[in-house]
């Protein structure tokens, strides 16, 4: 084996939604691992945030302001980025949000605005840079997919029909370009202690666990939640050449959640 293999010296990457949490995370590991960073955000604020947040870690990101479900704006920031950077050889599709909404009580709307932006963005975004993975031949896309597409819980059934989804666009990306040297993976991220979460992990006022937390230490065979430094390493597996014979699969890093039934009452 050549450790060289895990380098990704010289490869351009671009994280969607990477100004904190999860794509931060990946990129920063990416950055370490000799990448250069691209990441976008919703708005202009986020892109700063995102900017200063590099700058701290000595991180030479590019940060554009795109909306992932716009097919024209993103389109036009991957011909940006081409002119600017150079072509991608990494994307990781991790801009995503989640309604927790009982399923007779959400609207047509908000589900639609679920799957626009946990599926049909990796979609748009995967369709942008394939033809440059094309012509350079080879190329990495990583879709963030969760433990819900493969379980279901209530209220959130678009986030679980969006990540289901997920899994399978990877798989038919798999299918359709691996011919060309294209490895689409997903990662299936297990509850990962983020600013999102913080609330569901605050300890009670007579000291307890939050109710929630709880329930994830108990189903979690690991004990613990995940920090993002857990997701760094499967991300930089599956971005280098180190995967290249590694396609249409999902990594759950979880804990071992899903292999666990719990524990008998």
């Amino acid at each position: 084996m050549n450790m060289k293999d895990f380098s990704l010296e010289g490869k351009i990457a671009w994280i969607t939604g990477a100004s904190y949490g999860i794509g931060f995370a990946i990129a920063e590991a990416y950055a370490a691992a000799g990448a250069t960073v691209v990441f976008n955000d919703i708005n202009q604020e986020l892109v700063n945030k995102g900017l200063a947040a590099y700058a701290e870690k000595g991180i030479p990101a590019r940060g554009y302001v795109c909306d992932v479900t716009d097919e024209s704006a993103v389109n036009e920031l991957v011909a940006k980025v081409e002119k600017e950077v150079g072509v991608i050889d990494i994307l990781v599709n991790n801009a995503g949000i989640i309604k927790r909404i009982p399923m007779c009580e959400m609207s047509a709307a908000d589900f639609r605005k679920v799957i626009d932006v946990d599926l049909n963005a990796p979609f748009i975004c995967s369709k942008a840079v394939i033809p440059a993975m094309i012509q350079k031949g080879h190329g990495k896309i990583i879709n963030i997919c969760s433990m819900m597409s493969e379980l279901g819980r209530e209220t959130v059934s678009a986030y679980a029909a969006a990540k289901g989804g997920l899994k399978m666009l990877t798989r038919n990306i798999c299918s359709e370009y691996g011919e060309h040297n294209i490895q689409c993976n997903g990662i299936g991220p297990g509850y990962i202690e983020t600013p999102q979460t913080a609330p569901l992990r605050e300890r009670q006022p007579n000291g307890s666990r939050h109710p929630f937390d709880q329930f994830i230490i108990s189903k979690t065979p690991a004990a613990r939640w995940g920090k993002t430094e857990d997701l760094q390493g499967p991300a930089v597996f599956l971005a280098s050449d180190a995967s290249n014979f590694v396609n249409g699969h999902v990594l759950y890093v979880d804990g071992g959640i899903l292999a666990y039934i719990g524990k008998q009452p």
